[in-house]
């Protein structure tokens, strides 16, 4: 059975990435693939080493496990995989690829191992005095075997016998070349012949010579497996790092092979959306040459293409389910990235090969139906089924796939079908939940034209095709009498439906890019009034924040010397503000002055006007409730007006028997209750009370508190207390 990706037409595009990697693997990486692609995005804003490539290491892993002793070339390969994550420490890196491999520590030991290698992954002489002199000894004798054989082929002797002067190798021995009758005048071993008759031959003169190479050799290879053996002893101690560190190195070279793939071929990551939709913008089928970019978008739970034959729409299903695959597996491919959308999917199933087994018994029908019958068992998965009624009477498998694709939709599965008969696409066609899609054709050219139009029914082209792939034209003319005038007649009718509608989606086209143009002209006016607006406010809060200024000044003034004229004039330069207020208000005559209960909008949220203060206003948004200043708020006209009504304050002054005046601050904000209070003193003082009384209720005390704290720093004021038998009321001397 063919998998997914050879169904796809994707084995070759994953060859090809495969060779990319440092070490063969599987494509598929675990764990969350949003960190993934974290990763891959970091890296591939850098540069960074080439990787070196090692092979598979889990069976020396579960040697080590076991403390078995390790080739020289696999302690090797364990070293370069720790030495490329050190070459990366070294590099700048970004997050949070910076953190991953900062966090790999290698121990002292391990790092000791390294230095014993060279970089051709053979022990370094130099830290062995032994092996130093091995080599010092094999490369002396070498020299001396080298320069006897020069003789010997150079000799008089043994020139009539020689085929050439040449040092000839044969399975890793040095050899002369000779003729037959060479035992004549010369005593050595035969090692091998040629197809022509001659002799490889060994000198004897040159016997002791090999033999001392072959004990050095031997003396060399048992310096070396002591020092796997040391190194067998110290990696097993740290198995768990090793373990660590082989799964490190095959998570960074998927990193690694997708980025230089991406690279190379110019192509681009789409990670997956949570929507279950695929839309696709320039998107190139890897399989395909010279492709036509595709262009489409798949947000409903059945696309149904219909259409030309041979017009693409096989290749349109595989490029929906391919690009699901690749985004699925992080793979990069060819689209343009900031258009193109791929939503995840559980798995992918692509029903497009003929079923039918003569060994199995099975015909192409009940093979369909075995194939559907799997995917009762499926949930959240996308289907790419081609030629859907393939091997059965096509108006009673319409009335089957219908019912069996209206069941599969609830379990949230997406198709995509291709069909050349119109009875599905009819019963489908009233269900907003599919879309229907028609591959198109060139009248004029008499050719596909590997496009696509959505929402419509298209006409298969049987005949035009036959033609064009050579039927002879009486053939395909005597074929469309048997046919029928009034079928062909529907079929035209088919057509001018899907021009028309063509023509339409391009009018709708231009009407949506007009309509975005004035939007964003609208959107840039708003801007416009937003910048003014704020400039507004920057100056409003400047004279009331000279105004506060200036008031404050007048207090402290009045606390070093009190004055009945100077209590007059605060009192006065209050009201000025408010008559400055109503004069703001009167300035902009057409403007609308917001009311309690207005709908109102404040920045980008929308709400409702609770009260008003002043300059100020209590509004509710989003269930909460904040205090703003007016000139922030925005009315919105197309709101039902709301008029809340909410108590007022009610500050009543009343004389009493003995001399004392009230306020009455139940319901207040702590800046209001503050504000009516220092004009309820001010007024008291001028009117020369001693006594007065604050109500302000108990509540959470949390008022009380506050006009305590501002009675404590109030001038001329000469003390005060709660009122017996009432924490509500708080009495004050003047």
């Amino acid at each position: 059975m063919k998998t997914i990706t050879e169904k796809l037409d994707l084995d070759t595009f994953i060859n090809n990435f495969k060779n990319f990697y440092a070490r063969d693997k599987a494509i598929d990486m675990m764990g969350d693939i949003n960190q993934h692609f974290k990763y891959i995005s970091a890296l591939s804003t850098i540069e960074f080493p080439n990787i070196k490539e090692v092979p598979n290491l889990d069976e020396q892993l579960n040697r080590l496990k076991k403390q078995g002793v390790l080739s020289l070339e696999e302690i090797y390969a364990f070293v370069s995989m720790i030495e490329y994550f050190n070459a990366l420490k070294a590099c700048s890196l970004p997050e949070p690829l910076n953190k991953w491999i900062r966090e790999i520590e290698v121990h002292e030991e391990i790092s000791d191992i390294i230095l014993y290698f060279t970089n051709e992954g053979n022990i370094n002489p130099e830290r062995e005095p032994e092996l130093y002199e091995i080599e010092k000894a094999l490369k002396q004798n070498k020299s001396e075997l080298k320069d006897k054989l020069y003789r010997l082929a150079h000799s008089s002797t043994l020139k009539e016998y020689l085929v050439d002067t040449q040092v000839h190798f044969l399975n890793g021995e040095e050899t002369l070349m000779v003729r037959g009758g060479f035992n004549k005048v010369l005593k050595a071993s035969v090692v091998g012949r040629t197809a022509g008759g001659f002799f490889y031959i060994l000198p004897q003169s040159i016997a002791h010579l090999k033999e001392k190479e072959s004990t050095l050799l031997s003396r060399k290879e048992e310096v070396i497996y002591r020092y796997c053996q040391n190194f067998s002893v110290t990696l097993h101690t740290h198995y768990l790092f090793m373990r660590y560190i082989n799964r490190e190195y095959d998570k960074f070279d998927h990193y690694q092979a997708r980025v230089i793939f991406a690279r190379t071929f110019d192509y681009h990551f789409i990670l997956p959306s949570k929507r279950k939709v695929v839309n696709l913008s320039a998107f190139c089928h890897p399989a395909i040459d010279k492709p036509k970019p595709v262009n489409i978008k798949l947000e409903k739970s059945v696309m149904l293409v219909t259409g030309v034959n041979a017009g693409g729409k096989t290749m349109l299903l595989k490029s929906l389910l391919s690009a699901v695959y690749m985004s699925k597996n992080l793979l990069p491919f060819k689209c343009n990235e900031a258009k193109t959308e791929v939503g995840h999917f559980k798995s992918i199933e692509a029903v497009i090969d003929d079923p039918q087994s003569v060994k199995n018994d099975i015909s192409t029908f009940a093979g369909r139906m075995v194939e559907f019958a799997k995917l009762f068992d499926k949930e959240d998965a996308i289907v790419g089924v081609d030629e859907i009624e393939l091997g059965t009477d096509s108006d009673e498998a319409a009335s089957l796939f219908r019912v069996m694709l209206d069941e599969l939709k609830k379990k949230g599965i997406t198709f995509i079908v291709t069909t050349h008969h119109k009875r599905l696409a009819s019963l489908m066609s009233s269900d907003d939940d599919v879309e229907l899609i028609a591959a198109l054709y060139d009248e004029e050219k008499r050719q596909p034209t590997y496009t696509f139009l959505q929402g419509s029914i298209g006409k298969s082209y049987a005949f035009e095709t036959a033609q064009r792939y050579g039927v002879p034209e009486h053939i395909v003319r005597k074929a469309k009498d048997v046919y029928g005038e009034d079928k062909e007649n529907l079929n035209e009718l088919i057509e001018k439906s899907t021009t028309l509608e063509r023509e339409m989606r391009l009018k709708l086209e231009k009407i949506d890019k007009d309509l975005k143009s004035i939007e964003q002209k609208k959107e840039d006016l708003e801007n416009i009034e937003e910048k003014l607006n704020e400039q507004q406010r920057k100056a409003v809060a400047t004279l009331e924040n000279r105004y506060n200024a200036a008031t404050k000044r007048a207090l402290e003034a009045l606390k070093v010397k009190e004055s009945t004229e100077g209590r007059r004039l605060l009192n006065d330069a209050h009201k000025q503000k408010k008559l400055s207020i109503h004069a703001k208000k009167a300035e902009q005559p057409n403007k609308r002055v917001l009311q309690i209960g207005d709908a109102i909008k404040y920045r980008s949220s929308r709400g409702e006007i609770l009260g008003i203060r002043n300059t100020e206003a209590n509004i509710e948004v989003d269930g909460m409730k904040m205090r703003v200043p007016l000139s922030q708020l925005r009315y919105l006209e197309s709101s039902a007006k709301k008029v809340v009504k909410k108590p007022k304050t009610v500050v009543n002054v009343e004389k009493s028997g003995r001399s004392t005046i009230s306020i009455k601050l139940l319901g207040c904000y702590a800046d209001e209750a503050i504000d009516k209070l220092d004009v309820f003193l001010s007024d008291a003082l001028v009117s020369g009370f001693n006594e007065v009384e604050i109500i302000h209720g108990t509540g959470g005390g949390i008022l009380k508190k506050i006009i305590i704290e501002y009675l404590k720093s109030y001038p001329k004021l000469q003390s005060f207390h709660g009122l017996k038998g009432s924490l509500g009321i708080t009495v004050v001397h003047l």
